[in-house]
């Protein structure tokens, strides 16, 4: 063994008893849990500032609205958040705040939008009259029963299907499409670091170096055993 013998061996194992490893993983599962609490903690920051967001978006106030999203997006920026999004029935962990959809300020925009359209519209000498507000006096009550969003994909077919009853009305089917705000404009997903320099970053380190040494003092306690175990007597 290149001039290693037993009773070396024997004094590096006693030496390596000294500290034990159950403690070692005391301290690793305090340490744990600590972390754990902490990245808990800036979870529920962060799920208090999505809130601040969806209060904003139904208030209307566009300086709360983007003073919400601006403190949501520091936060998770200078934070580590673990999350659980879901995405076509499936779970997923993901680092971040998830989709935020402002569908407050989105029903706003396409109101905004639609009414333009329809008073160009009533205006255009289209002999069938105002088309949009016929075919929203017949979807509206669909949107209502229904549940549907001005984006969902129920109010427009149900939309562009009253339309196109209506004779020459391709542009004006045009019009109410082009008018529709895109939902991307309000659809946000801020994503955190997978470390930052904070206190539960801090103790993660501490968890990491922490296997590390019990993993590596169980494998050099795992050689010093195998080369006792080949030493001559």
């Amino acid at each position: 063994m290149g001039g290693i013998n037993k009773f070396e061996v024997k004094k590096h194992l006693r030496a390596l008893k000294q500290v034990k490893t159950w403690q070692l993983m005391l301290i690793l599962l305090l340490l744990l849990f600590i972390s754990a609490t902490l990245l808990r903690f800036d979870h529920i920051k962060m799920t208090d500032l999505k809130a601040e967001v969806a209060v904003a978006d139904e208030s209307g106030d566009a300086e709360a609205i983007s003073t919400a999203l601006n403190n949501l997006k520091e936060f998770t920026f200078s934070h580590t958040i673990i999350n659980v999004v879901e995405k076509n029935g499936k779970q997923y962990v993901t680092f971040g705040t998830g989709p935020i959809y402002l569908q407050h300020e989105y029903e706003r925009a396409a109101t905004a939008a639609l009414k333009e359209a329809e008073e160009k519209a009533a205006t255009d000498g289209n002999p069938n009259g105002n088309v949009f507000a016929k075919a929203m006096d017949v979807c509206k009550p669909q949107a209502i029963a229904n549940g549907w969003a001005w984006n969902s994909q129920g109010y427009l077919d149900c939309m562009t299907g009253e339309i196109n009853k209506y004779p020459t009305t391709d542009r004006i089917e045009d019009t109410y499409v082009a008018s529709l705000p895109s939902t991307a404009l309000f659809r946000y997903d801020f994503a955190s670091p997978i470390w930052t320099p904070t206190l539960s970053g801090f103790v993660s380190v501490l968890c990491i170096i922490l296997i590390v040494v019990i993993l590596t003092k169980v494998l050099i306690w795992g050689v010093l055993r195998l080369a006792l175990f080949f030493l001559k007597k």
